[in-house]
């Protein structure tokens, strides 16, 4: 079973929802493929988007849906297995449909992957947190912790110290050998301690995070965590249809202008797709963005391809 858009959006996230809004807006057919797996799930609200902040992301996305629904975009649960480039753009679901397009954006986020410490994927978006924009307010002037997992760790224990003043670093799997010596000014004149050796796991007494064990056998009592998840790029589309990524140290994300347009003509990036430290307020923008370039390109396409017949 075929079916033809004029626009597939791959991902129904902020950053797919908008851009689907802007085309819908437009008065383009445009299908919505939606796996149901936004990045921030595990959180309760989310903050810093005017006029949305705390609002819940759960809700926040079925606002979205319903939106897009008013102006004719169509949404299907189901997930983009391949796509191939013959013109326009054939997406292959999981359910067995393909669909066509004559311009795809794809906005399929990023996957969080954490640290392998007992405890820190079942209390992450609670007590176990990655970004203090998004929860530091939540959590301010409580005992923080931050778990290295890299030297660039000591960037964020340094951060987080603008919400508190009473910040632990634990070194975990860094040797403190790695760090420089810019570091450790810093580390001091922000008060941050550094307590070497590996975590074992966490305190949780009432459902509620009260300590760090370490393997060393000792107890540090902490009421909140920092992590820095291994951001992983869903970015299996873009290699099969050969747009240019550029390697960075959070992975590798297609080479794109400022309104998202990458390498393969037709094809968009938007969102955590397009870059690693995109925000909710982030990828909406930047998903409008390339719903309102897709709209012109496809306009003066129409009108060039009139005026040579």
């Amino acid at each position: 079973m075929t079916d033809t858009y004029e626009v597939v959006v791959v991902g129904g996230g902020a950053a797919g929802l908008s851009a689907a809004l802007v085309l819908g807006r437009a008065r383009r057919r445009t299908l919505v493929v939606d796996a149901g797996e936004p990045r921030n799930a595990p959180a309760a609200h989310m903050q810093g988007f005017l006029s949305r902040d705390g609002m819940p992301p759960a809700e926040f996305l079925a606002v979205g849906r319903e939106e897009i629904a008013r102006y004719g975009v169509e949404l299907v649960r189901d997930r983009a297995v391949g796509a191939t480039r013959d013109g326009g753009f054939a997406v292959e679901l999981a359910g067995g449909r393909t669909v066509r397009a004559r311009q795809l954006v794809v906005a399929t986020g990023l996957k969080d992957e954490l640290p392998p410490v007992p405890g820190v994927a079942e209390r992450f978006g609670r007590d176990v947190l990655h970004c203090p924009y998004c929860h530091g307010w939540e959590v301010r002037d409580q005992a923080f912790g931050v778990l290295a997992t890299t030297p660039m760790s000591v960037h964020q224990a340094l951060m987080v110290t603008q919400w508190s003043k009473d910040v632990t670093l634990f070194l975990h799997r860094v040797e403190e050998t790695e760090l420089t010596d810019d570091d450790l000014r810093r580390l001091a004149a922000a008060g941050v301690r550094v307590v070497p050796g590996a975590v074992a796991g966490l305190r949780i007494e009432d459902d509620r995070l009260t300590g760090v064990h370490l393997e060393d056998g000792s107890v540090h009592a902490r009421e909140a965590l920092f992590v820095a998840p291994r951001p992983v790029p869903q970015n299996a589309l873009f290699r099969a249809l050969g747009a240019e990524l550029a390697e960075t140290p959070f992975g590798a994300y297609p080479v794109i202008d400022e309104l998202g347009r990458t390498t393969v003509p037709g094809l968009w990036a938007a969102g955590n797709a397009s870059g690693f430290a995109e925000q909710v307020v982030n990828a909406a923008s930047r998903g409008y963005r390339a719903g309102a370039a897709i709209n012109g390109e496809l306009l003066f396409a129409d009108l060039d391809a009139t005026v040579r017949v």
